[in-house]
């Protein structure tokens, strides 16, 4: 596995990778949340919210964005930001369906050197606290991250 700098041509893969890992994401979500909800926050649909998100990001010109690959194919990808001596890592996501072990620590590593040559001192990542998020939290802790606060997000429909 190896990381580069994204390149435009990356856009549908790195769109299609997001929209891929975060399916059970909106599935908890909507069901959490209800159809009225989810739609008002995802009005794109479901399966092409997130990658909508990350294109956005990447049009905005305002965030770091890199990819993983491997044998020539885009395994994941990992969009950051920094502002002062505050890193923060965004959107990132892998294929679990390459088989390959190790994609998100290779990404994190590579941000984390991003961060360095920045003059980062402190780095945050945000994830939520449900099951769908199970993974990406023990990712985050696998990486170095130990403290953290939690907090809840409340929706309320008005009629």
């Amino acid at each position: 596995m190896n990381m580069r700098e994204y390149r435009p041509e990356d856009l549908e893969q790195v769109m299609a990778i997001a929209d891929t890992a975060w399916r059970p994401i909106r599935q908890m979500s909507r069901e959490a949340l209800g159809d009225a909800i989810a739609d008002i926050l995802n009005p794109e649909g479901d399966a092409k919210s997130k990658g909508l998100q990350v294109k956005w990001q990447i049009d905005s010109g305002k965030y770091g964005i890199a990819v993983c690959e491997h044998e020539g194919k885009l395994a994941g990808f990992i969009t950051w930001s920094i502002a002062g001596v505050m890193g923060e890592i965004c959107n990132n996501g892998a294929l679990k369906s390459t088989g390959l072990k190790g994609i998100g620590q290779t990404m994190y590593r590579y941000v984390f050197d991003e961060f360095r040559k920045a003059g980062v001192k402190v780095v945050r990542v945000t994830t939520g606290l449900d099951w769908a998020h199970a993974a990406a939290r023990r990712a985050y802790e696998r990486a170095g991250f130990k403290k953290h606060l939690d907090s809840t997000t409340y929706y309320m429909e008005l009629e």
